[in-house]
């Protein structure tokens, strides 16, 4: 029986044939030992054939499919010509990887080795796979060369993108919007401490940082301030009474005046500050948009900022989904929660919940309440967004009401609509409008929870009826003393007998 080994590489296919090679006399030490050396391994076996990859692709596409442990086109080929010279029941064939040594023998029908021995003969196949070959094409540098960029295109061809969730795009843009929230602020304090040394009461009467800056940009010298500039400064206050302010103010200010070297210095630096809020709001609606694609139910509960800080903190959406009310409530509070547990004192009632405009409405007594009840639909919001075919706003929407009432009735005592109804009403308003659809597994699931439910209503009626009727056969085996059956005194009373006529006999 001939005996060959499939080795497959990233430059093709090699099978090699046993030549002077017996399994069962050499051990597994000579075999070590005759593979060290390139001159007796090539007396133990020989190519017998070999053929090529045409290109990355096709290399690529064989890779694939031999990860996966199936046969490629190009491997049946190659296997097909050679193996059609000899029978298949005089064939056997060393493999490495088992589960294609399987698919190699049914689809074949050829014998299949997997031994000790066969690792070993392989690990010399690898060793001195490039000797084998006499073409210039395969040496040491190039193989490594070829098996570098298939692993690196391979590698590429695993990694995959899911076009729907966009998850990380959000994480990016949260996380930037925070970093460009604080510079923002440092540099409008920047701003104030500079300026302040020019115009010292604009602080006083201006203190959002946004309005300053656009205000320093437009008086830019006080001392050169014209009469028209009345109605820009109101654009900008969106007040008539603080515009006048500011202008009685610069005609009576106390401040130092200013150089032009220090003041294009400042301008330039105003410059700067604004077009990092122009940006700051657009990555705002940028980021609204993304929230509403991806999260839609989540945005219109609780907003877009508040809803891409809790996929941030979970890591991602699906993560979001899998995570618990109880979890959600302290996201971005761990430190707190940590520092509760060791020293034994209060938990934290909510983490980035906080920035939700819901709890600033509870009263102090009710936050933790609200929490809870904002956290649970939270949770629920990111399970419809995540496992939805067709996400939609209207489940957000209308968790936001069920919130309000909740905190009526908080404050009233008034009772509100169950969340099962609530949702039901939701779902009966997409099936009108043809945006909800049964699969027929849902159907078959509903039709058998019917059943059950009628079959458990006809089964509770005459269990009633028979609890009624064993009620007092139950308070009679509550009796400890039995009374003794006819049978029984008779039996006692022949014992007696045949013992009195014992003793008159002795």
């Amino acid at each position: 029986m001939s005996l060959f080994f499939l080795y497959e590489c990233a430059a093709g296919y090699a099978l090699f044939e046993k030549v002077e090679y017996d399994e069962t006399s050499t051990s597994l030490k000579q075999l070590q030992k005759s593979i060290e050396s390139f001159e007796s391994f090539s007396k133990m076996i020989k190519l017998k054939s070999f053929r090529a990859f045409q290109g990355n692709e096709q290399a690529l596409s064989n890779l694939r499919t031999l990860a996966e442990s199936e046969i490629s086109e190009d491997l049946k080929d190659f296997l097909e010509t050679i193996l059609a010279k000899t029978k298949a029941s005089k064939v056997s064939i060393g493999v490495i990887d088992k589960n294609l040594a399987n698919k190699i023998g049914e689809t074949f029908g050829v014998n299949v080795k997997l031994n000790d021995s066969v690792f070993e003969m392989f690990r010399g196949i690898r060793l001195h796979f490039t000797k084998f070959i006499k073409k210039n094409d395969f040496q040491d540098s190039n193989l490594m060369k070829i098996s570098l960029g298939l692993g690196h295109s391979f590698s590429r061809s695993k990694v995959t993108t899911d076009v729907a969730r966009q998850d990380k795009h959000i994480i990016q843009t949260i996380s930037l919007l925070e970093q460009i929230e604080k510079n923002l602020n440092l540099f409008s304090m920047r701003i104030k401490e500079w300026y302040s040394w020019h115009f010292p009461e604009l602080v006083k009467i201006v203190s959002d940082n946004k309005p300053y800056v656009q205000l320093v940009k437009l008086i830019q010298d006080r001392t050169k301030v014209e009469k028209g500039i009345v109605a820009e400064i109101e654009e900008i206050v969106l007040d008539g009474g603080i515009a006048e302010r500011i202008i009685s103010a610069i005609n009576s200010s106390m401040g130092q005046e200013l150089i032009e070297e220090d003041l294009n210095a400042l301008m330039n630096f105003c410059d700067r500050t604004i077009s990092g809020y122009e940006y700051r709001d657009d990555l705002k609606e940028y980021l609204r948009e993304k929230m509403l694609n991806v999260a839609p139910s989540l945005t219109a509960f609780i907003g877009e900022s508040v809803g891409a800080k809790l996929i941030l903190q979970a890591g991602s959406l699906n993560n979001l989904s899998k995570c618990p009310a109880s979890t959600v409530q302290i996201l971005g509070a761990e430190k707190a929660l940590f520092r509760a547990l060791k020293t034994r004192g209060n938990t934290p009632k909510y983490g980035t919940l906080y920035h939700a405009s819901y709890i600033n409405k509870a009263k102090p007594k009710d936050k933790g309440k609200i929490s809870r009840y904002i956290a649970n639909k939270c949770a629920l919001a990111a399970r419809l967004d995540c496992y939805s075919v067709n996400p939609t706003t209207r489940f957000g929407e209308r968790m936001k009401e069920q919130v309000e009432e909740r905190l009526n009735f908080l404050e009233t005592g008034e009772q509100s609509k169950k969340n099962v109804d609530v949702m039901k009403e939701v779902l009966d308003e997409l099936k009108a409008e043809n945006l909800y659809f049964e699969t027929p597994e849902d159907l078959a699931a509903s039709k058998k929870k019917k059943k059950k439910k009628s079959k458990k209503a006809k089964v509770v009626e005459p269990e009633e009826e028979e609890e009624e009727e064993v009620k007092p056969k139950k308070s009679k085996k509550s009796h400890k003393v039995k009374q003794p059956d006819e049978e029984e005194l008779a039996e006692e009373e022949e014992e007696v007998v045949k013992s009195k006529k014992k003793k008159l006999k002795q």
